[in-house]
């Protein structure tokens, strides 16, 4: 597991430079406005000037942010300014100097376990008083994680990670953990989970993680944390082509986002029981795979017609979406970097939520907005539902072609596995930034994780069970 190396924020400094955020170069100084001039410096949002003293060194420096402060706009700042300490000036609020340290602690990841960076130390930013920094740093090291996970290459981040990587979370917190692997998943009643992975190595085997934390606490609301975590994707039989298999190691962000969430959650000492399921598999191809046309089994007794192997993130969901029905919670989110679709639709940044609670739904994009963590809604259209029939079978795993609509049909066929006790919702998460830019670095990246943790912060946490 990833150490929390990425402390780029501090809380004091005596040698700390100015950053004075501006909304045009109106607001700067006399003494600067020639500099800034000969800069090309107006103040716009994503702009910045460093000011040298007069012996050449950086004196402060200005950042543009337009007339609509956006916090997260300066997540390029740590990735740009000189080395040193930097203290920002003119935030409007406590909550935006929160906001700002989190989007600088995001700015300054680096994943260089393969090719240690040799470019020179960071700049670090003083947070203002008013701001937890612990909490901060707690919110930052848990992108970090899932980003970390998600660029590490599948031959080190294998369904074994994965379980080690949740048992030390375990350990460190304190919660109970189990794991089900290989052939003992169909002992143990998780046959599509076993399905999709059993075409892997032997040291690859399939399995099931869960921990529970808080269980005890019966008066407190449960929420279970549900992951995708197809350590890499083939396609299996229904072979992906080189450009579509070239980034499949992302394919277990669901997972990634579940297990740093549910980090978290346990870290920040919320008051809520806790679930958090991982199916963890890779989808090989060997004699063993499973085969178009396969009618498979799974856990809550519906039969499943493969049209298609390449849609098996769905089937292992399928399963632990079941799992965590057995627990009775009160809310259940899954992650998953399901489907393609939901790109074509929202594009990269923008990941959709599923889900019919309509109260869950606005809490949800409240929270996403409070913390500039995007997200939007998509409508589970049951208008679609039809696509998922089968003449063979309880339910096909690939929707037929006339529905189109195929990131809300994958929604739809998680809706028939979701627990029937408290809200379900589904987050098909993207958990990639395929464009390199100043703080934002082409690979992993951690989405909704934020928003969700804000709203089971501050909405969620407290409440009675159901």
């Amino acid at each position: 597991m990833t150490v929390d190396r990425h402390h780029n924020l501090v809380s004091a400094s005596d040698q700390a430079r100015p950053i004075w955020r501006v909304e045009s170069d109106a607001s700067l100084t006399d003494a600067h406005a020639a500099w800034a001039t000969a800069n090309g410096f107006k103040g716009r949002s994503g702009q910045l000037l460093v000011v040298p003293d007069s012996a050449g060194a950086p004196e402060g420096a200005y950042v543009g942010t337009g007339k609509a402060f956006d916090p997260m706009s300066l997540r390029s700042l740590a990735a740009r300014l000189p080395q040193g300490d930097w203290k920002l000036l003119g935030v409007p609020s406590d909550a935006e100097a929160e906001l700002a340290a989190v989007a600088f602690g995001l700015g300054g990841y680096v994943f260089d376990r393969y090719k240690p960076s040799k470019e020179k130390p960071q700049a670090r930013l003083v947070v203002d008083e008013s701001v937890d920094l612990d909490a901060v740093r707690r919110i930052v090291a848990a992108c970090a994680l899932t980003r970390e996970m998600v660029d590490t290459p599948a031959q080190d981040m294998g369904p074994l990670q994965l379980e080690t990587i949740a048992r030390e979370i375990a350990e460190e917190s304190g919660a109970a953990f189990s794991v089900i692997i290989g052939d003992d998943l169909l002992e143990q009643n998780y046959p599509a989970v076993h399905a999709v992975g059993r075409a892997a190595t032997p040291a690859r085997a399939p399995r099931v993680i869960e921990m529970g934390w808080n269980l005890d606490k019966t008066d407190w609301p449960l929420v279970a944390l549900v992951g995708k975590g197809v350590v890499f994707d083939t396609g299996g039989l229904d072979l992906k082509g080189a450009a579509g298999m070239r980034n499949m190691k992302k394919d277990m962000g669901g997972a990634a986002h579940a297990l740093s969430l549910g980090r978290l959650v346990m870290q920040s000492g919320l008051k809520l029981r806790l679930v958090v399921l991982v199916a963890a598999v890779e989808n090989a191809v060997s004699g063993d795979a499973f085969r178009p046309g396969d009618i498979l089994s799974s856990r809550k007794g519906l039969t499943i017609e493969i049209g298609n192997t390449d849609a098996e993130g769905r089937l292992i969901l399928a399963d632990i979406l079941t799992r965590a029905g057995e627990h009775n919670p009160d809310l259940t989110v899954d992650f998953a970097t399901l489907t393609g679709a939901a790109r074509i639709a929202l594009g990269p940044e923008l990941p959709p939520l599923y889900t019919a609670d309509d109260e869950l739904a606005a809490g949800v994009m409240a929270a996403a907005q409070a913390v500039r963590d995007p997200l939007w809604r998509m409508p589970l259209w049951d208008g679609y539902a039809a696509a998922l029939d089968s003449e063979m079978a309880d339910v096909r795993n690939d929707s037929a072609a006339w529905a189109q609509a195929g990131s809300v049909t994958a929604a739809l066929f998680l809706q028939k596995f979701a627990p029937e006790t408290g809200s379900w919702a589904h987050m098909d998460v993207f958990a990639w930034n395929p464009r390199n830019r100043a703080g934002h670095p082409e690979g992993g990246e951690a989405q909704t994780l934020r928003a969700w943790f804000h709203y089971l912060q501050h909405s969620f946490a407290n409440r009675g069970a159901r």
